[in-house]
């Protein structure tokens, strides 16, 4: 008799799970939303269906917005480069589904794309945060990539070098045949490397990171590499941790009193180019506790200065940083140029160079994940500044010049 009555309680629970099933299979039939990012091409096109479902917010970076449709997206680069008359719009759709009316076939991609050239270095990070190295197979110089997914791939000769932006071998380029290649601009048509890898039919975006003011404005640049992979949710996550980090961070050093003088930079050939105030390293700086001698400039770029001027604002200065790379004692230092010994952070020692991480070939990290790693950049900063704030911390990118 038990045993009939278990008979039965097992049918019914096996009726039970089978009609779970069947209203489950129906559900996502009628479902307008696609429930998982899209890693392959689209089998059946449905013109209600919203392809992506995962989307970034811009939050930070002034340079790029994105605008969603059901099954493509455009990206506008806003500010290409300095004083620039021009942006650039990229269509990107997914793979199987139609092309939108409207767009010349160079601004087109397909996404996910399944290869990439990158003519950039400071862009590699990206895809080693999104885990899509193995998408990438072509570099402007492997000599100066630093970031350690792909050295393996280098090795196999999975990654090559292509040349760099003023003379890109678009001939190799086009025999790797990628179907993105991301570099930047600048505006000057003799050096920039995109009209003529366009001229050859090639995909190309550009990807204007360094025009933004802030490092959260930078980093956030991962979130337009990420729509090439449909890797939105993914690039959302990692860039939110990246930001609450960089602002709890921030806000230890802000309640700070003692704010020690700052300046940057070296003299080049009878120039001393300092950032100005309204630049990304300025804001580092203010964010990690200290004042720089060029805060109230409202520049964004480059100050072209002399030696003597300054010298006249920072002869008493704490702090010196961001030296020459191959700077690495003060002999060094006052060898190339015997007055820099007469400045007051020259005679204390407090000079800090951020090439702590420098591959054996000369790349330095600092130019690749450090602009992809905000938080970590400024805890440095602040533990230069104000060590007792973090303790515990050992420096990443910058080191202290040795004697």
């Amino acid at each position: 008799m038990i045993f009939g009555k278990s008979k039965i309680i097992i049918f019914l629970c096996q009726l039970f799970l089978v009609a779970v099933l069947v209203v489950s299979c129906q559900g996502s039939q009628n479902s307008p939303v696609v429930s998982s990012v899209n890693n392959g091409c689209v089998q059946k096109y449905d013109s209600n269906v919203d392809y992506f479902p995962n989307k970034v917010k811009v939050t930070h970076a002034i340079g790029f917005a994105v605008e969603y449709y059901k099954n493509y997206k455009v990206v506008t680069i806003k500010n290409p480069w300095k004083d620039a008359k021009t942006g650039f719009k990229y269509v990107l759709v997914q793979c199987g589904t139609p092309t939108p009316a409207g767009f010349e076939k160079s601004q087109v991609f397909t996404t996910p794309v399944n290869s990439v050239i990158s003519l950039s270095t400071t862009h590699l990070p990206h895809f080693s945060k999104l885990n899509v190295v193995d998408k990438l197979i072509g570099v402007s110089d492997i000599k100066q990539v630093t970031t350690p997914d792909f050295l393996d791939r280098i090795k196999a000769g999975k990654v090559v070098s292509v040349g760099n932006n003023s003379s890109v071998n678009v001939e190799k380029v086009l025999e790797l045949n990628p179907e993105l290649v991301t570099t930047f601009g600048t505006g000057n048509q003799q050096t920039d490397s995109f009209p003529k890898l366009l001229e050859a039919g090639l995909k190309v975006a550009i990807n204007a990171e360094y025009m933004e003011d802030t490092p959260l404005g930078r980093s956030e640049w991962l979130k337009f590499t990420a729509l090439f992979f449909n890797k939105e949710e993914e690039a959302e996550k990692i860039f939110a941790e990246i930001a609450k980090k960089y602002e709890d961070i921030a806000t230890k050093a802000k309640a700070v009193k003692n704010r020690p003088t700052v300046f940057v930079g070296f003299n080049f050939k009878g120039t001393w180019h300092t950032p100005g105030g309204n630049s990304y390293v300025a804001k580092y700086l203010a964010d990690a506790g200290a004042n720089y001698l060029w805060s109230e400039d409202k520049s964004s770029g480059s100050l072209p200065i002399s030696f003597e001027a300054v010298f006249e604002r920072a002869a008493n200065a704490d702090y010196w940083l961001n030296l020459r790379q191959s700077w690495n004692s003060l002999k060094d230092i006052v060898t190339e140029d015997n007055r820099y010994g007469d400045f007051h952070a020259f005679k204390k020692g407090n000079l800090y160079n951020n090439n702590a991480r420098l591959s054996a070939n000369g790349g330095n990290d600092y130019w690749q994940s450090g602009i992809s790693n905000p938080d970590v950049v400024l805890s440095d900063l602040i533990k230069i500044f104000h060590p007792e704030i973090l303790p515990n911390y050992n420096l990443v990118y910058y080191q202290k010049v040795n004697k």
